[in-house]
Formats: structure tokens, sequence, C-alpha cells
């Protein structure tokens, strides 16, 4: 291997980078001009959205429940530790509203949905249908893409909601199992110190990253080349950049949302 080839590799990953990013922001700006107005079609999006939301609950109930009773377990340790048990309804929630179940439920939702998402227009794309679609004079963004992240972005939105209500109901179980804490003492903590806009912040959370999921999936799947192949390298793409997308994003939006 030659001196250069590392730096070679590096200088190619990073205009790879650079590409997908603006195919990802040039994708954006096109599904913008198809919802303003918004000239969808609203039968496809309530059927996104059963497939990418009702069919997602189980796997998204059941990842909410156990994070929902690990929360419960490493914090109700501490609690105990220090005498404190009063706070445990508190932290636990404050935890999964604000932090757990918006990410612990955005990366299962990227993982089936964002994944299935790229294939579906991976193999469009490779079938022509797409190009089929043109030919129409049919726009596919507006008629495939922009549908697809209204679903996904309201999909996400109502999962979260869902699953943080599971994940606090498996911890409250659980700790009153493990920690011999009241209901009524892990009742009074959460009502008496989270505030409304704990809830919308993760609520805000799940909104942000469905749009992302919902883009880099589209981007990934619409950019196919090279017939089967293509599609399995468009499906790892797009969840490994859902999955980086959704731990920035985190990241920032927690510095900058009060």
């Amino acid at each position: 291997m030659s001196p250069g080839a590392p730096l070679r590799a590096l200088g190619r990953s990073a205009l790879g980078l650079c590409r997908d990013t603006g195919g990802i922001a040039a994708l954006g700006v096109e599904v913008v001009r198809a919802l303003v107005p918004p000239r969808i079609d609203g039968r496809m999006v309530i059927d996104q959205m059963y497939k990418m939301g009702v069919q997602s609950l189980p796997i998204v109930a059941l990842a909410a429940f156990f994070a929902g009773v690990l929360m419960a377990l490493q914090s109700g340790v501490i609690v105990r530790q220090l005498g404190a048990t009063s706070l445990l309804g508190w932290g636990g929630g404050f935890a999964i509203f604000r932090e757990l179940g918006p990410v612990v439920i955005a990366l299962m939702f990227s993982g089936r949905v964002g994944a299935n998402n790229a294939a579906d227009l991976g193999n469009m794309k490779i079938t022509e249908q797409l190009d089929g679609l043109r030919a129409l004079a049919i726009d596919p963004v507006r008629y495939l893409v922009a549908p697809r992240i209204v679903a996904m972005v309201g999909a996400l939105v109502s999962l979260t909601i869902i699953g943080n209500s599971i994940a606090l109901q498996g911890g409250t179980v659980f700790s009153m199992l493990l920690f011999d804490v009241e209901f009524i003492t892990l009742f009074t903590s959460l009502v008496d110190n989270i505030s409304p806009f704990d809830l919308l912040h993760g609520v805000i959370k799940s909104a942000v990253f469905g749009v992302f999921i919902a883009l880099t999936s589209c981007y990934f799947g619409l950019s196919v080349r090279g017939g089967a192949v293509g599609v399995g390298r468009a499906v790892n793409g797009a969840v490994v950049a859902a999955a980086v997308s959704i731990i920035l994003l985190d990241f920032l939006l927690s510095h900058l949302l009060p």
C-alpha cells in the first residue's frame, strides 16, 4: 500500500460526505417546494403512516418498555443509596421525556422504517419506475417522496408519545417491585416536577428526527446505482446516516432548547 493511500481514502470519504450532504439538502428544498402549497395525495400519506407507524408499534413498544425498566433500575440504585426515592419519578420522567424516549424510538424507527423506505425507492429506481413517472409528467418527489416525509414525521411523533407513556409505565412498575416505592410517591414526584415543556421537548426532537430520517432514506433510495447490490449499499448508507444525524441533532437540540 502506498504512503498516500490513507489520505486518498480520507479524501474520497470527505468528498462523499459533502456530496451526500448537498444531495440531502437539495432534496429537502424540492420537498419544501412540493409541500408549499400542499398538493400531495392524502390517501397515500395515511397509507404510509399505517405502514410506518402502526406496523412499527410492537417493536417500538417493546424497546420503550425495557428502556423505561433500565432507567428505573439504574437510577433507583443511586437514589436509594442517597435516601431520595421521592425523586425517582421525576428523574425517570425527565430522562424519558427529554432524551431516552425520543432517541431510542428514533433509532428503532430509522432501522426499520428508514431502511425499508430506502429499499422501496431503490427498487423503484433500478426497475425504472421513477423514469416511467417522469415520462407521464409526474414528479417523483411530489408523488412519492413528499407524502412519505409527512407520514414519517407524523408516525414518529405519534410513536414517541406512545413510547414515552409505555416507558414511564415500565419504569413505574419496576420501581415499585424492586425498590418498594409507592405509586403515589412516584406519581406526585412526576406531576410536581415535570413541566409541559418537558413533554414538548421530546415531541420537537422527534419531529426533527423524523424529517432527517425521511430525507436521508429518500435520498439514498433515489441515488441507487448498480442494481440489487446498489440497493443494499443504499440501505446501509441510509441507516448509518440517519443514526449519525439523530445523535448529532440530539446534541444540538439539547443545547438549543431550554
